[in-house]
């Protein structure tokens, strides 16, 4: 008895939702993203075919009673008839649909703007939640850093998260900073902010604008010199480091980071300096010794700062002691500068034969312009000698 083999085609109909048809075509996959493929898969819109379309209407205009148009009219029953085409109507569905898919950038103005572009790094994201009944009023929290994280786990795989650091003050020497971490960045964000505002240190701030002293800081492999700055100086430092002087209220500063340039380490090396700081009388009790400032506008003239409750004299103190005040707060620590070398064309034989030429005129733009600010126009010490011709002149 003979067998025979019959030949048929299987038609599997597959009832996938638009959103994961959308989402084959626009995002990219793990091992794809792994490898830097589709860096720009994140500018493609999702378009809604749908949006434009009414029901009953198509490329053929038709009157369908009961779908586009009711069954009865007064007392006229309606029947299928074909009405005029409309020769516009593709072309404002295709114009629609490119309306949806085009990429447009978050624009923001130069003050909210971060340290590079519409990125969160440098922007501000206001104060702290409140807690119970207590608000964080004249408060603002500075995005630090905001990085994602790929964890990879046993029964999830890799998984992406995502750690920020930000940091929270009211300019008037209370400040915290804080780390948060979550699935989504607005939750990191605001996870970070909260902790920053629980975890708030209190500084005190010299004259309102500057630290007390220098001091040297340091944390895993970050080191930190931080110098004390005249009113009207500014902040010369890095760029996290200003933002938490601006986030405390210190207005003028120097810092030189040197070593490993980790945000993280930055930050809290720069809170352990500021924490560390002491007073100008705590350093006066500590040497048992006058602590005296010497400033430019006072033409270097010795200032008593802070005296300690017993000061200790000549004999008491002894001869390996460090008594240079910059020395003993920096910790024997000495800032690496550069060698500086001379300009290109320093070493060539013109330029000595320029100095040679040009010496009885060296001074001379300075003086004209001591002159203008002494006496408003550049004089002669011979007219305070003679002052008959300036009359003469003058007549």
């Amino acid at each position: 008895m003979g067998t025979g083999s019959q030949l048929g085609l299987l038609c599997v109909v597959m009832h996938v939702p638009a959103e994961k048809l959308w989402k084959s075509v626009t995002s990219v996959s793990n091992a794809g993203a792994k490898k830097g493929r589709g860096k720009g898969a994140g500018r493609i819109r999702i378009r809604d075919l749908n949006r434009g379309q009414v029901i009953g209407v198509g490329k053929v205009n038709m009157l369908w009673p009961g779908l586009s148009a009711p069954v009865i009219r007064g007392r006229e029953l309606l029947k299928q008839q074909r009405l005029p085409d409309d020769p516009e109507r593709m072309e404002k569905l295709i114009k629609l649909r490119d309306s949806m898919t085009k990429f447009r950038r978050l624009k923001l103005s130069t003050i909210e703007r971060g340290w590079s572009g519409t990125r969160m790094p440098g922007r501000s994201i206001g104060p702290p939640d409140p807690v119970a009944d207590e608000e964080f009023t004249g408060f603002d929290t500075k995005v630090l850093q905001l990085r994602s994280l790929l964890i990879m786990k046993g029964t999830l795989g890799r998984t992406r998260n995502y750690q920020a650091m930000v940091v929270t003050g009211n300019g008037q020497g209370l400040a915290g900073f804080g780390l948060g971490r979550a699935k989504e960045a607005p939750a990191a964000l605001r996870k970070a902010k909260n902790r920053a505002g629980k975890k708030l240190m209190h500084f005190d701030i010299y004259n309102g604008h500057t630290i007390f002293h220098d001091f040297f800081t340091a944390f895993g492999k970050t080191k930190i010199y931080v110098e004390k700055k005249n009113e009207g100086f500014g902040l010369s430092c890095h760029r996290a480091i200003k933002e938490i002087c601006q986030a405390i209220g210190i207005k003028d500063l120097r810092a030189k980071v040197e070593g490993s340039h980790n945000l993280q380490h930055i930050v809290k090396a720069f809170f352990i300096g500021l924490l560390q700081q002491r007073t100008h009388q705590q350093l006066a009790e500590e040497k048992k010794l006058h602590l005296v400032e010497y400033k430019d506008e006072n033409e270097y003239y010795p200032t008593v700062v802070a005296s300690p409750s017993v000061v200790r004299t000549k004999d008491e103190i002894p001869k390996d002691e460090t008594l240079d005040f910059i020395q003993y707060v920096m910790n024997d620590r000495v800032v690496l500068k550069k060698k500086k070398f001379p300009r290109f064309y320093e070493t060539m034989p013109h330029y000595n034969i320029y100095l040679k030429k040009y010496e009885r005129y060296r001074n001379h733009e300075k003086i004209r312009l001591n002159l203008k600010i002494e006496n408003g126009e550049v004089k002669s010490f011979l007219n305070y000698k003679y002052p008959e011709e300036n009359d003469v002149k003058e007549t």
